[in-house]
């Protein structure tokens, strides 16, 4: 560690002496880019090889049994591993990152680093219905927390550079810089100028040649537009926008109503047992939801929705084209039970990818409905194929510009924009009305720790309670004779207030200079009187647990200097007016300077 210590030092010094600031951020971008696009190659492998391994000849001939277990098994060892291994909580890979980026300054644990690389593909390599692109990010963005910290760099850069490691991530995981530096902007709301567009770029090309490198020219989503946008079939496309809204929200409300159901049980052992057979049931009854769902995409891109529905336990006759639609409709309304029963269950993974596949099998089955009522209508499954996911991302993510450009890049050209920008923005519309958070938000924006593109909040929501409070108030006790007063507190304080308080550190109310200085001198009333006679209530009370927004309500409306912080009952301390402005006004130099 000392010679770790002792090069680091030198690499510092050497950097302060050679590179300019602007230069050392564009180099550590390029760093995290590449970083990030590793994470997303190692993710992507290790999927790849426990899928492989479980697709050997012994396993075949028993598959549509093992559809029930194998996701069991997955969820068992990664309890295991979080149990005597890591012994830490895994969270959502975006939603730690946004908590980190509002009320840890982007500091995020360096055990996230390898947690998701490792528990991930598990979950998803047995059969888990959740994506990597959440764990492709909380690895991303964890290792450029680090990286800031090891080269010493501020609270600006260090935002900065977790919007890098997440483009880069989604770069790396679809091959669509533009998609991914839009995602960090939209999903992170960072407060980023102009010039910080240039860092996100290099990040975002160098995950991507990180990605061709180790993986080649196979893309995850590959598909060219072969139907063009017919303006005929606008109505139909407004039509689904609304389709898509309907199917967001019910994905955020199955999600939320699930995670309540199964986090009733205090045990964890018990939700997941309850968690692991009720995914296995699942998968037994619809195995085209077993992991991620790409090729399940792909197929009915292809126009092959035989491969994409898969081998059902049922013998259903697949020629008639409305079984495949009601089967269709079935993937969209069992992924998303499949995917919150996966991470009720213990699982580790992402929300991304479960939301492309519900809206690639919405959109396909919607655009086979109308093709086959009967009216002379025809048009492109593959187009609303597209649009369907479109559709979801923008409502249950919140994230209507990322979908539009992910979708328009993926299929290498923009001939969709028009329809892609109305689905877009009639779903987010839609679902927001309703919902007003997205999954990865949700939690955060109830509690107050949202970030937001409003800079004031962003900033004061970064600032801590604990740094404000000061603690060099003497106290003082109701039965306390005023003659005790000026001697213990009044003569050794600087400050003009006085907490009142009982034997049990209990805040009673306060003493103010001005109320004892006209009888301060008058010694004949230092035996009889007591600080009970001059006690009053404080004008407000702030409580530790306050946002540091709702603090500065409570000075505005008070009107008052010094406000009192209890505890539960307990008395904390006092925040003073000129100290909270002080810290906000550096917290404001420090993020956006």
């Amino acid at each position: 560690m000392p010679t770790k210590n002792k090069y680091l030092k030198r690499i510092l010094l050497w950097r302060y002496k050679n590179i300019s600031e602007r230069r050392f951020v564009y180099i550590l971008s390029i760093l995290v880019g590449f970083l990030a696009g590793l994470g997303t190659v190692t993710l992507k492998n290790l999927t790849h090889y426990i899928q492989l391994l479980l697709s050997i000849d012994f396993f075949k001939s028993y598959k549509s049994s093992l559809y029930f277990i194998f996701p069991i098994i997955g969820l068992f060892i990664v309890a295991i591993i979080k149990k005597t291994w890591l012994k830490k909580h895994i969270g959502h890979g975006i939603s730690t990152t946004l908590y980190a980026i509002s009320k840890r300054k982007g500091i995020i644990p360096k055990y996230n680093i390898f947690a998701s690389l490792i528990t991930a593909p598990i979950t998803v390599g047995f059969g888990g219905s959740v994506g990597l692109q959440g764990p492709a990010v909380s690895a991303g963005t964890a290792l450029a927390s680090y990286t800031s910290r090891l080269f010493h760099m501020n609270t600006k850069t260090r935002m900065l550079l977790i919007g890098c490691a997440t483009a880069g991530a989604m770069s790396s995981m679809f091959k669509a810089p533009i998609a991914g530096i839009v995602f960090a902007l939209e999903v992170f709301s960072l407060d980023i100028a102009f010039v910080s567009l240039v860092p996100l770029l290099l990040a975002s090309v160098s995950a991507i040649i990180t990605s061709y490198f180790f993986l080649g020219s196979d893309v995850l989503l590959g598909f060219e537009l072969n139907d063009e946008f017919d303006i005929s079939e606008i109505g139909f496309y407004a039509i689904f926008g609304i389709f898509t809204g309907i199917i967001s929200v019910y994905f955020s409300k199955v999600y939320f109503l699930i995670r309540k159901f199964f986090y009733q049980f205090d045990n964890r052992f018990k939700r997941l047992i309850i968690g692991s057979l009720i995914i296995g049931f699942i998968l037994f009854l619809m195995p085209s939801l077993y992991g991620e769902g790409y090729g399940l995409i792909n197929n009915l891109l292809k126009g092959n929705h035989i491969a994409a529905i898969g081998n059902t336990p049922f013998s259903f006759d697949e020629s008639n084209i409305w079984i495949v639609i009601i089967l269709l409709l079935l993937i969209t309304f069992f992924k998303a039970i499949a995917m919150s029963t996966t991470f009720a269950a213990g699982g580790v993974g992402g929300i991304f990818i479960p939301t492309l596949v519900m809206g690639s099998a919405l959109g396909n089955a919607f655009a086979k409905i109308i093709n086959n009522m009967g009216l002379g209508f025809q048009v492109s499954e593959a187009n609303f194929t597209l649009i369907g996911m479109t559709g979801l991302m923008a409502g249950v993510l919140h994230a209507p510009l990322t979908a539009i450009f992910l979708i328009a890049e993926i299929t290498g050209g923009y001939d969709l924009f028009v329809p892609l920008m109305l689905v877009a923005a009639i779903s987010f519309a839609f679902t927001k009305y309703f919902i007003s958070n997205s999954i990865y938000t949700y939690k955060l924006a109830q509690r107050g720790e949202l970030i937001t593109h409003n800079k004031d909040k962003n900033v004061m929501m970064m600032m801590q309670i604990d740094d404000l409070i000061e603690t060099n108030f003497k106290k003082v006790y109701p039965d306390m004779l005023l003659g005790d007063m000026l001697k213990k507190a009044v003569a050794k304080s600087t400050r003009n207030l006085f907490p009142v308080i009982n034997e049990e550190n209990q805040f009673l109310g306060i003493v103010l200079m001005d109320d004892i200085r006209p009888i301060m001198f008058d010694k004949e009333m230092y035996t009889t009187t007591t600080v009970q006679t001059f006690m009053k209530a404080a004008p407000e009370i702030i409580h530790h647990t306050d946002s540091v927004e709702k603090v500065m309500k409570k000075f505005k409306v008070s009107g008052a200097w010094n406000l009192p912080v209890i505890k539960g009952n307990t008395y904390v301390g006092f925040i003073s007016k000129s100290k909270l402005l002080t810290a906000y006004r550096n917290k404001l130099v420090e993020v956006t300077g």
